[in-house]
């Protein structure tokens, strides 16, 4: 099931957040639990039992390890969960990638299992092992509510494609929540925003992705399709946080912010403080600290990256593509920090925000292509290797692209939304306000349902991740 279907809509979702207003506060966990498990279920009854059994673990975990007194035995058992939570899903991510691997390169016959990897676990097994580390750092309690913890993981508005949410983001929430109707209208309003980059946005650019990618290539059609990506990649992935931030607020929770108009970056580093941003502070805190960050010398420091950035290329996915894109930032963000960044810094802005785009740009070609002949031929024809400059079907789909573009330049920025605020101060009233918000969100959700009721590519990429 996933947010921007009619199923979810008009029936899951009003069912569950009008249970959750109506039912008394101890029972509200229970509803969002059983809630929470039916909505991943639905994407199979198998990858259910994997969610189980490490959720059951780390809250296992969560109560034995207080009670270590030994240093070195509690360093030991955390070591034991940390290699179950991340053996399971490298062993997911990864096993065939090798397999496949060892076939070729050794000529072997070892068998492909055809893994399915489970959906969401990227996320749900980063969150639930964030409150493991938390606990074994004594900054947060052991959780003892089987219930809450359950809830906590499994929650249906971040369960599948986050934010990764901690433990300590919404701990005081699990146990007291108040949903205020202003907290509730802000979170239809942040949804219906995060629908309508997903249905409106994404999915359109999604088409065009696809319709340029495919058949004979031209150097035009590689630069429509691959910016045809980078828009469907940034309101696919924003839209579906917008909507798990709405969802929570409308529940009574709080979500940590995972997008802060990255496309405005001018360096990469700066971009990967604005992009994914809570998957950006979980390796910090939980992976590049650790490893002793950059009080260990600059060799050590550039180890620490190069782990940590190698880590976050397989979390997206189990093939070596995304090896290389995790690679081709480690290069990049190093270079920053020895010496781009000063000489960025001596240059205008509009050109350092060109810089980060065609960088960012480059990045999500590595990105969409997991096959490796797909990805050179998609390079190849970037820069007009062996293929024409342009045919008359590319310069057919740019015309049509050409406004949807620029309309997705404008709306990943932040003019949409200064724009949006200058409007309210103008309009004076809080009443006024309610109504223009609630009238905006009606309106949003009522062109997505048609594009919905309408259309057949609906797909969330980083449900795969």
């Amino acid at each position: 099931m996933v947010f921007s279907s009619t199923l979810f809509l008009f029936l899951f979702l009003p069912v569950a957040v009008t249970l959750h207003l109506i039912l008394p506060g101890r029972c509200r966990n229970a509803l969002l639990l059983a809630a929470s498990l039916f909505f991943y279920a639905w994407g199979g009854v198998g990858y259910i039992i994997i969610l189980i059994v490490i959720t059951a673990l780390d809250y296992a975990a969560g109560l034995i390890l207080p009670r270590l007194h030994s240093g070195r035995g509690k360093k030991a058992f955390l070591a034991a969960v940390i290699a179950c939570n991340i053996g399971t899903l490298a062993f997911f991510k990864l096993a065939d990638l090798l397999l496949g691997t060892a076939n070729s390169l050794f000529s072997a016959d070892l068998p492909i299992l055809g893994l399915a990897l489970p959906i969401g676990i990227s996320f749900y097994t980063f969150q639930a092992l964030s409150y493991v580390i938390d606990v074994y750092r004594n900054k947060v309690s052991p959780q003892r509510s089987v219930i809450n913890f359950f809830t906590f993981v499994t929650l249906f508005p971040q369960l599948i494609a986050g934010p990764i949410v901690r433990y300590t983001d919404i701990e005081h929430e699990l146990s007291d929540r108040a949903v205020t109707p202003s907290a509730f209208a802000s979170g239809v309003s942040r949804f219906a925003i995060g629908l309508g980059k997903k249905v409106l946005l994404a999915n359109t650019m999604g088409e065009i992705f696809r319709t340029a990618s495919s058949g004979e290539l031209t150097t035009l059609l590689a630069w429509c399709a691959s910016l045809a990506y980078m828009f469907q990649i940034y309101f696919d992935f924003s839209g579906y946080s917008d909507m798990a931030i709405g969802l929570g607020r409308m529940l009574g929770f709080r979500f940590p912010e995972n997008f802060r108009y990255p496309y405005e970056a001018d360096s990469i580093t700066d971009f990967w403080r604005r992009w994914h941003i809570t998957l950006s502070s979980w390796f910090r805190e939980y992976l590049y600290i650790p490893l002793g960050g950059n009080r260990r010398g600059l060799l050590r420091q550039i180890l620490n990256l190069l782990i940590v950035w190698a880590c976050t290329g397989f979390w997206h996915g189990g093939a070596w593509n995304f090896l290389f894109w995790g690679l081709y930032f480690f290069l990049i963000l190093m270079l920053e920090k020895l010496f781009l960044l000063r000489v960025l810094e001596k240059l205008p802005m509009f050109v350092r925000r060109i810089y980060s785009l065609l960088l960012v740009f480059f990045s999500w070609v590595l990105f969409a292509w997991e096959d490796t002949e797909g990805l050179f031929s998609m390079i190849r024809a970037l820069f007009g290797v062996g293929v024409p400059l342009s045919s008359d079907r590319s310069v057919f789909v740019l015309l049509g692209a050409a406004s949807l573009f620029i309309i997705c330049a404008v709306f990943s920025t932040h003019i949409p939304a200064a724009l949006w605020r200058r409007g309210e101060q103008r309009l004076g009233g809080e009443g006024a306000h309610v109504i223009c918000r609630a009238a905006a969100a009606f309106s949003i959700i009522f062109l997505s349902t048609a594009f919905l009721v309408g259309g057949s590519y609906n797909p969330f990429l980083y449900f795969k991740f």
